[in-house]
């Protein structure tokens, strides 16, 4: 018998397909189910804060004294808290987290606005509470950022006059249709402002 037509010289292999492992449980196999369990896990796995301070807690504790400090100003943003002329009202010994007569606390305050609110100006209020003795003002040098909070609320606010009525009369025209309707704000203003602390 005649050898193979395809035989090699020299000894080498036959050149053509090579033989790859069945299954794919070779090491390049193995090593794609590691990569897909570590991407699966990754995606897929419930999160679970690692420091004790990432979780959710509360600043304060139930009926620690906190004080309360409300400005009234025209600016959104606030850092003037030595003005006198902005505090409208100082509170010391809130207890927290008790709902009762000795945590309510009521103020009648009449504000006289100034030339640039009364044309169309905007008026904030910023309520800040802190433990009693800390300062809710961040340049403070004992200034304690856990010690403190505050919020912002509008107290004018600017919404969109009422649309004027756009019926047309089909049968004929009204001298009213070819007038151009302006869209214009009106202020609106907060006269009571609730602050409860939950």
């Amino acid at each position: 018998m005649a050898p193979p037509a395809a035989a090699v010289e020299g000894g080498q292999a036959p050149q053509g397909r090579q033989q790859q492992p069945q299954g794919g449980f070779g090491l390049t196999g193995i090593i794609r189910m590691v990569v897909f369990w570590y991407f699966a896990s990754k995606f897929f796995s419930p999160k679970k804060p690692t420091e004790p301070s990432a979780l959710i807690s509360n600043l304060f504790q139930k009926a620690q004294p906190l004080d309360m400090w409300l400005y009234i100003s025209e600016n959104e943003k606030f850092n003037d808290f030595g003005s006198e002329s902005s505090l409208v009202w100082h509170e010391t010994n809130i207890p927290y987290a008790v709902w009762g007569p000795e945590s309510t606390r009521t103020l009648t305050l009449d504000y006289n606005p100034s030339e640039s609110l009364k044309h169309n100006g905007s008026l904030y209020a910023h309520v800040f509470f802190a433990h009693s003795g800390f300062s809710p003002d961040p340049s403070d040098p004992e200034y304690q950022p856990q010690a403190a909070f505050g919020r912002t609320h509008p107290v004018v606010t600017f919404l969109p006059k009422s649309k004027a009525d756009k019926k047309k009369s089909l049968l004929g025209s009204s001298p009213d249709s070819s007038e151009a309707q302006v869209t214009s704000k009106v202020c609106h203003c907060s006269y009571t402002f609730i602050i409860s602390l939950m």
